[in-house]
């Protein structure tokens, strides 16, 4: 495990966000056009979206029926009870405790497969289809999260007492502000990459498979070194909430975690799978959740909700979590 952790942290994705840091410490005119963001950022939405819908086409229904429950469920609990501690504990700001919850209501798909690799190497191997159900729990943690802070955010824009001369700016209702949610762009290229992949299967998704899946990583690793650039001249505000940071880091992805096994247990999953479920809402996306953020709430510090996903959780998980989340699903199951 920790050969993975070193891997990974030194792979491109990492380090490309680390150069992009370093570059703004020393005050360098490195920039990334926003035209050229925009782009990677529309490019890595659908890919990600197209290529979850294809493993959906692989899949049963009646096989899938409890263990898609539980995990859509899932999706839905770990983003609102993220915000809701970034919130009320944190103090974070609305922009700032979305952004946050968005990424730990995703997941991280590195460390999906070292969880896979680890039951499979202790001799509990997960059902075949969870990589169906990564796809299905990614989005919707996204867009609940996003959704509470731009209701939220617009709520506070309307309370807002306007300064002497400044017009007051009207009140936007609910049901606009859900309505920009969910046919941003955020949206519409995730869940409709998801629709597309579903029907093409993967025998039409062949042609296009090289554009949307070979050229993915250098995508990324662009985009990542765009967040160091964005991080990095915020660098400063990690100092007030650091330590606060490191405990929600740590301590959000056991309960999530546990909470996983035990609804994966609950759906009829393997000790292996319900590990794996497990290890899924434990983890912190830095994949699909950062440029869904940066889409729709800019204001959001992309030094809090990276480091946290990236630099604390990551590594927690693959250290001590997914042990862990093996030992809580052999003791549930009577092991």
């Amino acid at each position: 495990m920790l050969e993975v952790l070193r891997i990974n942290l030194c792979s491109p994705l990492a380090l490309a966000f680390v150069l992009g840091i370093v570059s703004r410490l020393v005050r360098s005119e490195l920039s990334i056009p926003r035209e050229l963001y925009t782009s990677l950022s529309i490019y890595l939405l659908l890919a990600l979206g197209l290529k979850g819908g294809v493993e959906l086409s692989h899949s049963s229904l009646s096989e899938l029926f409890w263990p898609v429950l539980v995990t859509l469920g899932l999706g839905i609990i770990t983003p609102i009870t993220s915000y809701l501690v970034l919130r009320r504990i944190g103090r974070f700001s609305t922009s700032d405790a979305a952004g946050i919850a968005a990424h730990y209501g995703s997941v991280s798909a590195v460390t999906f497969i070292a969880s896979q690799q680890f039951v499979q190497t202790m001799n509990y191997p997960a059902e075949g289809f969870m990589p169906t159900l990564v796809t299905l729990m990614e989005s919707p943690g996204i867009q609940i999260a996003l959704a509470i802070g731009a209701i939220q955010t617009a709520r506070q824009a309307a309370d807002r007492t306007p300064e002497r001369g400044e017009p007051k700016p009207p009140a936007r209702p609910t049901s606009a502000v859900l309505h920009e949610v969910l046919t941003g762009r955020s949206m519409i290229l995730m869940v409709g990459g998801l629709i597309v992949g579903l029907l093409m299967g993967e025998k039409s998704y062949e042609p296009v498979k090289p554009f949307f899946e070979g050229m993915f990583k250098g995508a990324l690793t662009l985009f990542l070194l765009e967040m160091g650039l964005a991080a990095g001249s915020r660098l400063g505000d990690l100092k007030s909430v650091g330590l606060f940071l490191l405990g929600f880091g740590t301590i959000m992805p056991v309960i999530h975690g546990v909470l996983g096994v035990v609804a994966g247990h609950w759906a009829g999953l393997s000790i292996g799978g319900a590990t794996v479920l497990g290890a899924m809402s434990a983890s912190a996306s830095y994949i699909a959740a950062p440029p869904a953020v940066r889409m729709t709430l800019p204001e959001a510090n992309p030094t809090y909700y990276l480091t946290s996903a990236l630099a604390i959780t990551f590594p927690f998980n693959i250290v001590l979590g997914i042990p862990t989340y093996f030992y809580i699903a052999k003791t549930i199951a009577g092991q």
